[in-house]
C-alpha cells in the first residue's frame, strides 16, 4: 500500500485529552520513493500564497451543447488565472423550453503572484459569459 489514512480512534484521542476529530495518513515512503525514483526528476509545485476566488456560472444551452464545449470555449480566451472548470450539476425538465439544458459551473481563479481584484475577476467571468453568448448560444439563468 501506498498510503493509509483514517479517523484515530476516540479511545486513542481521549487518552492525549484531544476532544476533536483527528485523521491520520501513513505514507509508505519507501514505496513511494521507488515509484518516484522511475522518473529522471522529481518535479514539484509551490503552493500558491494567493486566495483563490469560485465564480458559478447557470447557462441554459442546447442540448447538443457538451460540457468539452463549454471547456473549450473558455480555454479560448487564455485567462491563466482560470485555474479549474467543473460541471457540478445538469438539468433538463420540463420547467426548461424545449432542446434546452442548464448546466452549472463553477470557475476557481488565481494568480501566483498577487491577489485578484473583484474588477478583474467580473472582466474574465464577463469575457467568459459573452463568449459562451457568442459561441455556443448560451443564455445566462
Amino acid at each position: 500500500r501506498l498510503v493509509c489514512f483514517g479517523k484515530v480512534e476516540q479511545d486513542i484521542c481521549k487518552s492525549f485529552d484531544i476532544k476533536e476529530d483527528v485523521y491520520a495518513a501513513d505514507f509508505n515512503w519507501d514505496l513511494l520513493m521507488k515509484l518516484v525514483s522511475n522518473s529522471n526528476e522529481i518535479v514539484y509545485k509551490d503552493i500558491n500564497k494567493f486566495p483563490e476566488v469560485r465564480r458559478d456560472l447557470s447557462l441554459l444551452i442546447d442540448v447538443n451543447v457538451s460540457f468539452d464545449n463549454i471547456i473549450d470555449v473558455a480555454k479560448s480566451k487564455k485567462y491563466s488565472v482560470i485555474k479549474s472548470v467543473n460541471l457540478f450539476d445538469v438539468y433538463q425538465g420540463k420547467e426548461l423550453p424545449q432542446g434546452k439544458k442548464s448546466y452549472a459551473i463553477s470557475f476557481v481563479l488565481a494568480d501566483n503572484n498577487k491577489t485578484l481584484t473583484d474588477i478583474y475577476v467580473d472582466k474574465v467571468m464577463n469575457d467568459l459569459i459573452d463568449a459562451f453568448k457568442k459561441d455556443l448560444s448560451a443564455e445566462i439563468r
